[in-house]
């Protein structure tokens, strides 16, 4: 998995005021957790750019005062108002021990449904996965390819021994939903089926009224 750099400086006060002055600097206050000791630092909003603001997903080589710990992002708050980011968790990446990080989804191929006049639907932009570091994907690939209109695709049936999803088995990744053009294509096609089967009636009938002389004799 790719890997980002961020720059820090270790914070020796972590009240409110220190952390309005980091941000009145447009600093970003954050933290470390999952090793010997919890880091406090702060880093620039820029250097978050390329972590933040992107599908991909990437681990964080973290850089404070000639120390450098690998970790990744756990969670990031953003004010409500001006999408500053206010704060940043991240945690700390060790070879042996499972963590849990958000990777994204990409398709592939063009699902049977789609070519028939189905829309494909994907309910699932990212998906969380549980694995050691160096087992952790950079994406999760599903081939589309087989699924016919009504089809799903679910979590349980992509499943591998390299990671391990943090979402049920029958969580839908994506489904071939049939079309609302499709649909009406179906009604009509259904209403010309009858007008041909009451024409072929009244052929063979020619004493059976339509509906508007059954409407004109009532």
């Amino acid at each position: 998995m790719k890997s980002i750099t961020i720059q820090g400086t270790k914070r020796e006060n972590v009240g409110k005021k220190s952390t309005k002055a980091l941000r009145d600097a447009e600093l970003v206050p954050c933290v470390v957790y999952g090793g010997t000791e919890t880091l406090n630092f702060s880093a620039e909003e820029k250097a978050f750019k390329g972590l933040v603001y992107t599908p991909e997903a990437h681990t964080v080589s973290i850089e404070v005062d000639g120390q450098t710990i690998a970790a990744v992002l756990q969670d990031i708050q953003f004010h409500p108002i001006t999408d500053k980011i206010l704060h940043a968790d991240f945690y700390q990446l060790a070879a042996d021990k499972p963590v849990i990080m958000e990777v994204p989804v990409r398709i592939t191929g063009r699902a049977k449904g789609v070519v028939s006049g189905g829309v494909l639907r994907q309910t699932y932009r990212k998906l969380k996965v549980k694995a050691i570091p160096a087992n952790l994907p950079d994406e999760v690939v599903v081939d589309v390819t087989p699924l016919k209109i009504g089809n799903k695709l679910y979590v349980g049936s992509i499943k591998n021994e390299q990671y391990t999803f943090m979402h049920p088995d029958n969580a839908v990744i994506v489904a071939v939903k049939m079309s609302r053009n499709a649909m009406k294509g179906g009604a009509a096609a259904m209403d010309e089926d009858d007008e041909e089967e009451a024409a072929e009636v009244r052929d063979q009938n020619p004493d059976v009224p339509t509906t508007e002389e059954k409407s004109t004799e009532a």
